[in-house]
């Protein structure tokens, strides 16, 4: 396998081309907006989503959807959840059924509550092969080839472990894994979380709060998890516990800085403003609600960040009825 072609120019998808060149790969790289394309091209630097880090000049940029998947042996899906379904409806007619993808997208799409592996399935073809790739991944941490681990998750075992091959590295070790309903409903539900954890951050609540919002938080991701189909080891792994920590913790996280501005007095809309990048857990929120309710389960955490987002809860509001809740065994 040598050609590979990456759908998205953003963050994550300028990693995987940097990382993917760099191996000896050779990359293609396509974006929905070819003027803004054209202008990573011209300063060989994703500007917007990375500033600071050159492109490898091995790496080709192909604004045209006819073409960008030609002699593909692998397809890198980098485009955020809610915009998956319209990108891969303009491409689809170019995908060979043969050709597997990997998923690096985390979310659930809104209305149909679809991972972004059903997605790909749904839009292109239900025998598509795909396998997630997710965990604790920064991308300005990657790309500054600091020590980082993923997982790759796929019912097909051997696919997996040629996606965990592509992709490893002296600096990025990848682990496989069979449960990619786990690991695609973690990536996607930690974002919600995260939310929480930056007001958390905002309202200057401490760190006793933050380790208990991380504790609660997962097993509220576990227990939905579970009642999908979703194996428990999953949630205690990297891209579980892993990737929720790394999340919470870090100032480069879109969706804690996200919440960290709403904890400080903004409103949803001015913290949104201020974020140049998708904000993934808000649209996930809706879409986790309606998952937990669809498999009647317990979600507090996740149901008080919803009403702070959309039903106008104040933040004070709202953690109080979270610790008024009626006192229970762990």
């Amino acid at each position: 396998m040598k050609n590979i072609s990456i759908i998205g120019d953003g963050a994550v998808g300028s990693v995987c081309a940097i990382l993917l060149c760099e191996k000896g790969f050779a990359v293609r790289m396509w974006g929905y907006d070819a003027e803004q394309l054209a202008q990573i091209e011209k300063r060989r630097e994703n500007f917007r989503f990375l500033p600071g880090y050159k492109l490898p000049t091995s790496l080709v940029f192909e604004p045209e959807d006819c073409e960008i998947l030609k002699g593909a042996e692998l397809i890198i899906s980098a485009v955020p959840c809610q915009y998956m379904r319209s990108v891969w409806q303009r491409l689809k007619n170019y995908v060979s059924v043969s050709v597997p993808i990997v998923s690096v997208t985390k979310g659930i799409e809104n209305d149909t509550l679809l991972r972004p592996s059903e997605i790909l399935s749904d839009v292109i073809n239900k025998d598509i092969k795909v396998v997630a790739l997710s965990g604790p991944t920064i991308a300005d941490e990657l790309v500054r080839k600091l020590p980082a681990t993923a997982t790759a998750a796929s019912v097909n075992e051997r696919l997996a472990g040629m996606v965990q091959e592509i992709f490893s590295t002296l600096y990025f070790r990848i682990y496989r894994n069979s449960d990619i309903v786990g690991v695609e409903l973690a990536g996607a539900m930690k974002n919600v979380i995260a939310i929480a954890a930056g007001i958390i951050d905002g309202i200057k609540a401490g760190d006793n709060a933050k380790a208990a919002l991380v504790c609660r938080g997962l097993a509220e991701i576990t227990r939905l998890g579970l009642a999908m189909g979703a194996k428990e080891q999953t949630f205690a792994g990297l891209s579980g516990l892993g990737d929720l920590v790394t999340t919470c913790i870090s100032p480069m996280g879109r969706n804690r800085s996200f919440g960290q501005r709403i904890g400080t007095g903004a409103t949803v809309k001015q913290a949104l403003e201020a974020t140049e990048s998708v904000v993934e857990g808000v649209d996930t929120c809706k879409s986790v609600i309606d998952l937990a309710r669809k498999y009647a389960v317990n979600m507090p955490i996740t149901e008080a960040v919803y009403q702070i987002l959309f039903e106008g809860k104040s933040v004070s509001a709202a953690i109080e009825e979270l610790m008024a809740r009626k006192l229970k065994a762990e």
